[in-house]
């Protein structure tokens, strides 16, 4: 029984059905080469290693213990195979980068060679090969999630075994510590406390409270994490969400808040986040070629080097933009929303090629899911050829979602005496500051993005080929009636009193910006 990124016991299919089977040896593979990627980093494998040792102490409490090999999967599956004869193997199925691609098809590859039944059940609503139709995904994904938790067998008879039981540190790995001062707790049992809270305290404005990080701290579920290591289940998820809507609908009118049109939100992202890993398993490729091939290498002339310093340090000029960027390096998470203006501002303001940016926000986030951050960065970089051309402006950010400053003042300290009416453009302050300069001139980058962009959007070739990315990879399913994603963070500011002068809003209403909608462009990620 192979744990990839599964490390729970409850609504475990793979080691239900293996128990079900006969013995069973729970393995966790070390992997030195993947941790040496360029999207992988301390903080990740810091949040996994929690969650294997709870995993450990949750087998040991059953009689069996899960043995933690360190190399190669194929050559520890086979020397494994030397000692306890005839074996198989199951492992759920992973949508993960092109190296754990790789990776499972040699894993693949080598059970077939060797005689060995390899079965992977699915753990997230994302099928395999080339045929997926995407006018019924929607309704397969819904049956998915609505059939039975898997159950484990009253006893399960383990394997004994003489590997390893402990992980190693990171540093034995070479991993150095990358500024995560604050990671979430890992393991399924911080995965139940945070997923009660969310359901029964802190998700009744999550419909608003997404849309800035002042709020989306404790406003968004916070399960991203969980979900992306499998310390609790989608379906688990799906299932416990959904008795708390009924619970909702149960309620007298004047008691039911604003739950139920949370809640709605909260499971059309459950539902986009499979949405998003189904299109790199159709197309691996979309870690580092663009869903429109039109747009390949649009980006790559340059030297990148300074521009993608700053990005990464947090240091470009514009407050909030680094704000946003030195919470994420001390937190490994930041709501979606500010993740796409990120990824935006990397790609739009400072014209940076999207998988060396992407690179560097994959490493930075703890909640790293492949299949949703891929497809994002290019769908926030103008390469899918399907989206809109939509660009934050960082200013009206800054002003809308950090309505008191007080975000932007505790991450960029060097500003924390300006008056609010400056806080998001000090470059306007006369004198000097410990604060670089603007990076580069938003409206002036906004505007030569956008031309680049539509010169090659407008070909009869760039539409040709939209259509044929939609069909492989467009939604189908129709978006909510909800609150527009201008009214829904208006709301969210109500709360905290807007204090900006008249001539700050009059500079913000000067932007490029055009605001996604939230269907479309907040759903793919579970925040």
């Amino acid at each position: 029984m192979w744990f990839k990124k599964d490390f729970r016991l409850f609504d475990h299919r793979c080691l239900t059905f293996a128990a079900q089977k006969g013995p069973v040896l729970p393995l966790y593979v070390v992997e030195p080469d993947y941790w040496a990627l360029e999207d992988t980093s301390y903080r990740q494998y810091l949040f996994l290693k929690g969650c294997v040792e709870e995993t450990i102490e949750a087998l040991e409490e059953l009689g069996g213990s899960m043995a933690i090999a360190s190399g190669d999967v194929v050559e520890v599956l086979s020397r494994l195979q030397k000692t306890y004869g005839n074996i198989e193997l199951w492992a759920h199925q992973e949508t993960g980068n092109n190296w754990t691609f790789q990776r499972d098809k040699a894993v693949r590859k080598w059970c077939q060679q060797a005689g060995v039944a390899f079965h992977e059940p699915l753990q997230f609503g994302v099928w395999r090969g080339s045929k997926i139709n995407r006018d019924h995904w929607a309704k397969q994904w819904d049956s998915l999630m609505a059939e039975p938790i898997a159950s484990l067998p009253e006893s399960i008879s383990f394997v004994a075994h003489s590997e390893d039981r402990t992980m190693p540190s990171p540093e034995v790995l070479g991993l150095k510590h990358d500024g995560i001062t604050a990671l979430q707790p890992p393991g399924r049992n911080a995965a139940l406390q945070v997923l009660s809270s969310f359901l029964y305290e802190r998700g009744e404005r999550y419909r608003t409270d997404m849309s800035s990080p002042v709020t989306g701290e404790s406003g968004c579920s916070r399960l991203s994490p969980y979900l992306a290591y499998g310390a609790i289940s989608m379906r688990e998820t799906y299932q416990a969400t959904q008795k708390r809507i009924a619970e909702v609908a149960a309620m007298p009118k004047a008691e039911r808040g604003t739950w139920a049109g949370s809640l709605s939100s909260f499971v059309g992202r459950l539902h986009w986040h499979c949405h998003f890993t189904q299109k790199l398993e159709l197309e691996p490729e979309l870690e580092w070629l663009p869903m429109a091939r039109a747009y390949t290498g649009i980006r790559d002339d340059g030297d990148h080097a300074i521009k993608l310093r700053a990005f990464a340090e947090g240091q470009t000029g514009y407050p909030f933009v680094d704000a946003c960027m030195r919470y994420l390096r001390a937190t490994g998470w930041i709501n979606f929303r500010m993740r796409a203006m990120l990824m935006s501002f990397a790609s739009y303001d400072l014209w940076l090629p999207w998988q060396k940016s992407g690179d560097v926000l994959a490493r930075l986030f703890t909640d790293y899911e492949p299949g949703i951050h891929w497809p994002q960065s290019q769908m926030q970089s103008g390469v899918t050829g399907i989206n809109a051309i939509r660009i934050y402006s960082p200013i009206k950010q800054g002003l809308d979602q950090d309505i008191e400053g007080t975000f932007t003042r505790q991450w960029v300290p060097e500003l924390a005496a300006l008056p609010d009416e400056i806080l998001q453009t000090p470059w306007l302050l006369e004198g000097e500051l410990s604060y670089p300069p603007p990076i580069v001139e938003h409206k002036e980058a906004a505007a030569l993005a956008k031309s680049r962009l539509w010169a090659i959007k407008k070909t009869p070739e760039a539409k040709k080929e939209a259509e044929q990315v939609y069909e492989k990879h467009g939604s189908r399913k129709k978006p909510r009636r909800r609150t527009s994603s201008r009214k829904a963070s208006a709301t969210s500011a109500q709360r905290t009193k807007a204090k900006r002068t008249s001539k700050g809003k009059a500079s913000a209403q000067k932007t490029t910006e055009k605001l996604p909608t939230k269907a479309a462009q907040e759903a793919a990620h579970v925040s």
